[in-house]
Parts: C-alpha cells; structure tokens; sequence
C-alpha cells in the first residue's frame, strides 16, 4: 500500500510525467514549396505545450529535459501535377535522422513515428519534400482551416 501511496504522490505532484510535451500544427497552408527539396514545415501553432519547449516562430522543439522523446506527424500534400513520390523527415539538430518516403500519383496524407534519445540542448524539426512531376511546387495543405487539423505534429518525453 505504501508503494501505491508514493507512485499516486508522484504522479499528482507532477514528479512522473510525460513531459515535457507539445502538439503542433500549421496554422494555414504553406504554398509554392520547392519540387524534391526538402522544407521545413511552418507548425505556428500550439494545441499545447506543457513546459513551453516548442517555438512557434522557428518550428523547433528543444525539449531542456535529457531523455527519450515520441515524435509523431501528418502531414496533407497536394500540388498542381502528379508526385513520384513524398516524404516526411524528422531532424535532430538541423540532420535528419528518421524519414519515410511513399510513392504517390497526387495528393497524400504522410505519417511518421518515431523515437529520438535527446539531451538538454538538442533539438527536433520536422521536414517535407515532394518530387513533381516534370518540375513544378507542391503544398502543404491545411484545408484553409484550421478546424480539421490535417498537418500537425507531436512530442513527449517517455518514461524510462
């Protein structure tokens, strides 16, 4: 019983936590994006932020806290001609580190998940790109609203 009583104070108190934590999302289309480079994605927008670790001016999650983080995103592309293909990536400190890539013929809802250790100063990003084909751009499609909240992303500390 007296376990029990020390874990329920820990986790009231705050001590046990999946934080920090935010949840992003784009607070308007990104259009006229460059065919088969990678962007970063402009997620200006907070559903929340726990410790406020995301910064909405430069779309970054810097977490101050060492630990293992969950990521997680989806993003809506769209253009005005066919892809070869789409893909979404996570950066840690300005690299990539995990991406995923889909071949498509038109627009496309893209997911990622994954699982980054980070220390106090690193930092995580998400990027997209799409390859148009015969050139051209691609978008980063909210829906012109932000009701249905189609491109958005997340983090959270994972208790080790």
């Amino acid at each position: 019983m007296a376990i029990t009583k020390i874990i329920a104070d820990s986790i009231t108190s705050g001590a046990i936590a999946n934080t920090p934590a935010f949840s992003a999302y784009a607070g308007s289309d990104q259009n006229g994006l460059t065919d088969d480079t990678y962007t970063k994605l402009a997620m200006n927008t907070e559903f929340y932020d726990t410790d406020g670790k995301y910064d909405t001016s430069n779309y970054r999650f810097t977490p101050t806290v060492a630990g293992k983080y969950n990521f997680g995103a989806c993003v809506y592309i769209d253009g005005s001609t066919a892809f070869t293909s789409v893909n979404l990536a996570l950066y840690k400190n300005g690299s990539q580190l995990f991406y995923v890539s889909e071949s498509v013929d038109s627009t496309t809802a893209s997911t990622i998940n994954a699982t980054i250790e980070l220390d106090d100063n690193d930092y995580v990003e998400l990027y997209a790109k799409a390859d148009v084909d015969g050139g051209g751009t691609w978008n980063l499609n909210q829906d012109g609203t932000t009701a249905n909240n189609r491109c958005f992303w997340f983090g959270y500390k994972i208790l080790t």
